[in-house]
């Protein structure tokens, strides 16, 4: 049976799994993990599960990403190595866009005028630099498709996959990092699932909204495999500094 059958959660049995590998010596401490493709395939999962799972081993102190060298354990164990690190952002967006796909095609065939001038005013407001405001209206405008469905299940789903996002500790560590999709994107993409529940279709708001949650998906590997380079940077720098004190 390969991981993928196994059911639970797939980024957690993948930690206990390389965390084993650690403690047996088959990783000992200063080498190097395999590659991601390498785990993808011994797995038998995709790589935002792989991603989640290294964020999560980062996260217990146990391994490091380093700028252009690969992933590296740190210590055979932690303290806290049984500690619940919940759901990831990779596993709740990716639950989001198959839920919320559907949500917005019924929605398309529901949605009425007032509905849908509510979402112009939060497209319009997500344009706005305050980050706080921009992102509620971003919120608002996801629970308020499914509010056009009329089915209160749907509307507590999609409020709970919200709020979820920031009640998990690896889902937050994975979206402070990646911040926002930058206002132009964010525009564009809402844009267009406004633009098909204005025009009645259930296709096209089922795919653009498919398609703004797959780009969110692809902007949080970007994320979290540039972010080991940028604090390599980081690092290089401050020793840079460090160094130059010394000479003065």
């Amino acid at each position: 049976m390969t991981m993928a059958e196994g059911g639970g959660k797939l980024y957690r049995r993948i930690v206990q799994a390389i965390l084993g590998d650690i403690v047996s010596g088959k990783f000992p401490v200063g080498s190097r993990l395999p590659a991601e493709r390498d785990l993808t395939d011994r797995f038998q999962v995709s790589r935002p599960t792989i991603r989640e799972a290294m964020i999560a081993l980062e996260m217990k102190g146990l391994v490091e990403a380093r700028k252009g060298s690969g992933v590296f354990v740190l210590a055979s164990s932690t303290l806290d190595e049984d500690k619940e690190l919940d759901i990831g952002a990779f596993e709740i967006t990716e639950a989001r866009r198959l839920l919320e796909g559907e949500v917005a095609a019924v929605a398309a065939t529901e949605i009425d005028e007032a509905q849908l001038e509510e979402l112009r005013t939060l497209l319009a407001q997500m344009a706005q630099e305050d980050t706080a405001t921009a992102e509620a209206a971003d919120r608002r405008f996801h629970i308020a498709i499914a509010e056009a469905t009329g089915n209160a299940v749907i509307i507590s789903a999609v409020t709970d996959f919200w709020d979820m996002r920031f009640r998990s500790p690896l889902a937050r560590e994975v979206l402070l990092k990646a911040g926002s999709l930058g206002t132009e994107n964010r525009m564009a993409e809402h844009g267009r699932i406004l633009s098909a529940l204005e025009a009645r279709s259930p296709v096209d708001a089922r795919n653009a909204m498919r398609d703004h949650l797959a780009r969110l998906i692809d902007h949080l590997l970007d994320v979290t495999e540039t972010e080991a380079v940028e604090r390599a940077r980081a690092e290089t720098n401050q020793r840079r500094r460090a160094l130059a004190r010394r000479s003065v």
